[in-house]
């Protein structure tokens, strides 16, 4: 029985479990150590389940909390190289290895696929996580559906998707113009109607859980998100993350 939650997921931190009976990894570690414990413990999850973390790009609410979390808990965090090396001293940590993405990596029974993300860091990565129960995909802070999402999705039984934006909200809420070209360019985010298009062109018959995560606290709501993606709640389960709690566990078996 494989095990999934979104620990954390917006602006202000972002955390992804996927775990089983035996070993679980995180992606990402945007939120600080007190925090993940207490997330855990609400959720049931075992800490000592984890046995690696895996960063997706340097941006600070992917890392912030990897130094500490990795002395706490004994274990590596996973970094590209050129992530590894823009990524501050402070969110460093003495525990680390390196991952080439697009080259998998096995923990126990757990198998980690990467593969290169179009946003505005030094190398940022999506990630498939594939388990005994099926794969599991962690695909945010992402500026364009091209092939690769494309085809990485359709192998996916339950994806945590970025829905960061409404454009109408972007369009004329209070980011300034810089801002705004940035969070809707192809190095930015995906909108819910990107989003949306991409699970209804390249989801397969496999997929079963949509995690609807990074919302944008300023240019999307609860109500927007849910409202766009109500239609498809009849073919999938559909949660909606939070930034200030920790979603529900799905069990997937």
């Amino acid at each position: 029985m494989t095990e999934i939650c979104a620990l954390a997921s917006g602006s202000n931190g972002n955390c992804y479990y996927i775990g089983n009976e035996s070993e679980a990894v995180l992606v990402d570690i945007g939120i600080y150590y007190r925090r993940l414990i207490e997330r855990l413990d609400e959720t049931g999850l075992d800490k000592d389940k984890i046995k690696a973390i895996f960063i997706s790009h340097e941006h600070t609410d992917h890392i912030q909390g990897a130094r500490v979390t990795s002395k706490k808990l004994g274990i590596p965090v996973f970094y590209t190289k050129k992530t590894y090396h823009k990524c501050y001293d402070k969110n460093k940590t003495d525990n680390f290895g390196f991952f080439e993405c697009g080259t998998p990596y096995t923990l126990g029974s757990i198998k980690v696929h990467s593969f290169k993300k179009s946003h505005d860091a030094a190398e940022p990565c999506s990630f498939r996580i594939e388990t005994e129960d099926g794969n599991i995909g962690v695909m945010t802070d992402i500026g364009t559906v091209d092939e690769t999402l494309q085809i990485e999705f359709s192998k996916c039984d339950a994806v945590f998707l970025e829905t960061n934006y409404d454009e109408e909200m972007l369009i004329t809420g209070l980011y300034p113009y810089h801002l705004k070209q940035r969070v809707s360019s192809d190095k930015g985010h995906l909108s819910n109607i990107q989003a949306k298009k991409l699970i209804e062109n390249f989801a397969s018959g496999k997929l079963r859980i949509l995690f609807l995560s990074h919302i944008s606290a300023v240019n999307n709501t609860r109500n927007i998100v849910k409202d766009t993606f109500m239609p498809l709640s009849e073919k999938y389960k559909v949660i909606i993350t939070s930034r200030q709690r920790a979603s529900e566990v799905i069990k997937i078996k």
